[in-house]
This record gives C-alpha cells, structure tokens and sequence, in this order.
C-alpha cells in the first residue's frame, strides 16, 4: 500500500487537460488555451445534463391561474 502524500508536495494538475500542473495566472488552468477549450465547452452546451427538453411553456405562468379574478381582488 502507498503513503498518502502530504498536501505541501502534491502538485495541482490542470481541469482541462491533467497533464501540466496549474498556472496561477490561469488558475485552475494550465494555460490559457485550456482556459479557452472549457469556456467554449461552457457556451457551446458541452457540459449540458442529459435528458428531455424543458418545455418553456412550464416557465411561464398561465393564464388560466388568474381566471375569476378581477381587479378588485
């Protein structure tokens, strides 16, 4: 079995690609290009959770919550 290593000697490795260890200018990236590779994962839906769509009609309330009512309620 191994010894866990302290905290002081372990070294950080990069979010995007694991090989180099962290830059603190790009942290918790290597680099600004791995920076760059999460952000278009961000915006292009790549870290999305799978399942069925949401109906943006669940979003918006109904009409049908305020029938009955008038103004003076």
């Amino acid at each position: 079995m191994s010894k866990p290593v302290s905290p002081e000697k372990r070294t950080p490795k990069c979010a995007q690609c694991r090989k180099k260890p962290i830059s603190p200018e790009y942290r918790p990236f290597c680099s600004k290009r791995c920076a760059d590779v999460d952000l278009s994962q961000w915006l292009t839906g790549g870290y999305a959770i799978p399942g069925a769509p949401a109906d943006v009609a669940d979003d918006v309330p109904s009409s049908s919550s305020h029938e009955g009512m008038t103004e003076e309620d």
